[in-house]
């Protein structure tokens, strides 16, 4: 496990949670629905759980409002973070200047000078006569060099700043406390590849008969092997059944392998022989695996497993997965097909914030407070 990082610098962003509240506001003159007050009372229970509108003397109180607004208030819930991942990552970047200047007697611009700006050479010949020719531009070189020469020198500029601020987070050890949101999703242990215990537990949702999904194959093998006992895999059906045909078939007959033991076996086939999905297909999947045909093919033919894969396919919905591959990192989104580093990215936050976690609430023992949550915390540096 990662040893716990001690931070001297530390920057907190609570994330306040998003409500949307409807009121039904009592007027003192003519009223639509004429309630009288006296209906609230009597529909509000001891617990002090009032209700945000009244229809005919009935309450309705919030949380009768998620199955409606769950989906968007999550999607606001997603760019609330984006906005102020941004904003805190900008706060961090100016405090840490600001120190730095302090700590030398010289303003924050004239650190950038000394440490960035004075040490990038000009873009050579070679490098501009590079740029030119992969830009493929129908100027002359001579005509437009002068520009190719300034959108070299600043993305110099740009790459030796972000290097020097990176510095400067190490030296700092910069805590971020501001995470994505996070939703629970369950998962079939039975199902599983890698470390029961694992810290970290990637929920895939996934199709068969989706070339992404099968593409996604080598990435999940890749991090896999990277990270050992620390990440495990779980699997979970999510047929597109609208455009792919046999995608529904397979992931019973997968469910069909599994209750013999051998899913990972068939799961792994599946998706390396992808033209054999149909019914011939499946069949040879399963003697290739060494499957009771006779106990397949019973299990097959009645949809032993058809409400089991569209459980998965509703509980895939409920938390916004839309297409394939999707993959959910501690509950954290991460959807589409990407390379290994984008989930390596959410892996090593995680993994941070859980190392991470019992030395921050120590450091931050002293808060007014008294105790600190870290739920949110992650360590981590710009990327």
């Amino acid at each position: 496990m990662p040893q716990p990082v001690r931070t001297s610098f530390v920057a907190i962003l609570a994330v306040p949670a998003i409500f949307f509240t409807l009121r039904a506001v009592a007027q003192s003159g003519t009223n639509a629905l004429d309630i009288p007050t006296r209906a609230y009372t009597a529909d509000s229970p001891a617990g002090g759980r009032k209700p945000i509108a009244i229809i005919a003397g009935r309450a309705i109180y919030e949380d009768e409002l998620l199955p409606l607004v769950e989906g968007q208030l999550q999607r606001l819930r997603n760019e609330e973070y984006e906005l102020k991942s941004r904003a805190v990552e900008t706060l961090i970047d100016q405090k840490l200047l600001e120190a730095a200047a302090s700590r030398k007697g010289i303003t924050a611009d004239k650190l950038m000078e000394q440490e960035v700006s004075s040490r990038i050479p000009n873009p050579s010949d070679t490098e501009i006569e590079g740029f030119y020719l992969g830009q493929r531009e129908s100027r002359p070189l001579e005509e437009v060099k002068p520009r190719l020469l300034e959108t070299l020198k600043r993305a110099k500029l740009d790459h030796a700043r972000e290097a020097y601020m990176e510095t400067l987070r190490r030296e700092s050890g910069v805590a971020i406390l501001l995470f994505p949101p996070k939703v629970e999703v369950g998962y079939d242990p039975s199902r599983v590849r890698g470390n029961p215990d694992a810290p970290v537990t990637i929920v895939e949702f996934s199709d068969y008969e989706c070339p992404f999904c099968r593409g996604s194959e080598e990435v999940i093998r890749t991090v896999l092997a990277k990270y050992g006992d620390k990440v495990k895999l779980a699997y979970r059906d999510f047929p597109l059944r609208q455009i792919h045909p046999h995608s529904l078939a397979a992931a019973e007959a997968s469910r069909c392998a599994s209750e013999q033991g051998k899913f990972w076996q068939y799961h792994d086939l599946l998706f390396s022989v992808p033209n054999k999905l149909d019914a011939a297909g499946l069949l040879d999947h399963a003697r290739a695996v060494g499957l009771n045909e006779a106990q397949f093919l019973s299990c097959l033919n009645t949809e032993k497993f058809r409400s089991a894969v569209d459980a998965d396919v509703k509980a895939g919905s409920s938390v916004r997965v839309s297409g394939t591959p999707a993959f959910f990192i501690n509950g954290i989104l991460v959807s589409g097909a990407h390379s290994p580093s984008v989930l390596e990215k959410t892996i090593d936050s995680e993994l941070a914030r859980l190392s991470a976690s019992s030395s921050i609430s120590g450091n931050l023992g002293g808060c007014a407070s008294g105790t600190a949550d870290t739920s949110a915390l992650v360590l981590r540096s710009k990327k």
